[in-house]
């Protein structure tokens, strides 16, 4: 997000010429993606944490 702003940024400043000369920067929306992406991943990673929380460390690695 933080680098999509930036180079937003960026482009504005390089295209001030052509008549763009204002950035809007959606705080809001930005803030929701982010958080909800942040919740996307935690609940990604459930199953796989709770797969490895029950699995046993030393059967594990004698079985290799």
């Amino acid at each position: 997000v933080a680098i999509g702003v930036v180079f937003g940024w960026a482009m504005i400043t390089a295209l001030a010429s052509e008549g763009l000369g204002e950035l809007a920067i959606p705080v809001v929306t930005l803030a929701i993606v982010v958080a909800l992406a942040g919740i996307a991943g935690v609940v990604a990673a459930l199953l796989p944490a709770r797969r490895a929380a029950r699995l046993d460390v030393l059967a594990a690695i004698t079985s290799e």
